[in-house]
């Protein structure tokens, strides 16, 4: 357990990460900040706090508008961002546009982290991803073990699932890994993809499983389709939990993360997504897997879109 943990954003996703946080009693306190009136963060917090009776959980909160909840907190979990909604004349924003106004947000985050908790290890989820994740570490420069992009842990859940589904198995027989960038061009890596410890391709065809990977890729833009308003919510805060019990509990598990490679898979001085060992330190270690030819080139190509995003980043910041 941990002393504090801190939510920056009561949206959706903000909401459960809170819920989860108090039920699963991670940390003793918890803090939540969303700038949304009249106070959305209070309002949230406490209608869990006051079913904590009913699951026997004392976790404590403290919750507002301004980042100074966050004071002392071990670990912050970001979720700070504008999603990419129709304006009322019916047109989207530019992805320029999107990213723009996320990197704005994305500095006030990196101030109130700054100024209130320093040292605690950053695991975030807003999108886009690659971009925010490389923002927050060229604002704040932490050192590397301290910040980790939720990815990985979401992107290969998803094709777990899927996997189980048409093998006809339970989830939790299957593993998987899906590295790169958070996005079209992320690498679900087929190889290491087992059921029970078998072979994917003893329980699905290849053709199948090519459907499945493509799936996953774009699994993202399916559950916003399906909605028709918003995003994904309960799977990115799941994942995202998932890293934070790791680090909470000191598990040393791995789980893929987006962390800043120095010449792991020759990646020099991005946040890319990689198999990871996470404990009480945040990133413990970064596993090198033995890729096929084919999986080793897909990455290469991810690493390269990554490289493009941030080099967006810098031309916006200057």
């Amino acid at each position: 357990m941990l002393n504090k943990i801190g939510l920056i954003g009561g949206g959706m996703i903000g909401g459960v990460l809170a819920q989860e946080v108090v039920s699963r009693r991670l940390a003793r306190t918890v803090a939540l900040v969303d700038i949304k009136p009249p106070d959305l963060a209070k309002g949230k917090c406490l209608d869990i706090a006051e079913g904590t009776p009913h699951i026997g959980s004392d976790v404590d909160y403290v919750a507002g508008k301004e980042f100074n909840v966050l004071d002392g907190c071990d670990l912050v979990i970001n979720t700070a961002g504008v999603p990419r909604s129709v304006r009322p004349d019916g047109t989207f924003p530019t992805r320029e546009e999107l990213l723009k106004i996320n990197l704005k947000i994305t500095d006030d985050v990196s101030e109130g982290i700054r100024t209130f908790c320093k040292d605690a290890l950053i695991v975030s989820i807003a999108n886009p991803l690659d971009a925010i994740v490389y923002t927050l570490y060229r604002n704040l420069k932490p050192e590397r073990n301290k910040i980790l992009g939720m990815a990985g842990a979401l992107d290969g859940a998803r094709y777990r699932y899927f996997v189980a589904k048409a093998a006809n198995v339970s989830v939790s027989n299957v593993q998987a890994m899906v590295l790169g960038g958070h996005g079209d061009t992320m690498v679900p890596i087929r190889s290491c993809c087992r059921i029970a410890g078998m072979p994917v391709t003893s329980f699905i065809s290849e053709e199948e499983l090519s459907s499945i990977e493509d799936r996953t890729r774009k699994a993202g833009g399916e559950v916003v389709g399906l909605l028709g308003s918003g995003s994904a919510f309960v799977s990115p805060a799941w994942s995202a939990l998932s890293m934070v019990e790791a680090i909470a509990y000191d598990k040393q598990e791995i789980i893929p993360s987006c962390v800043l490679c120095q010449g792991e898979y020759g990646i020099d001085n991005l946040f890319v997504g990689v198999p990871t060992i996470l404990g009480r330190n945040g990133m413990e270690k970064i596993i090198e897997l033995d890729l096929t030819s084919e999986e080793s080139a897909a990455l290469q190509h991810s690493v390269s879109a990554v490289k493009t995003t941030c080099g967006e980043v810098d031309k916006m910041k200057g």
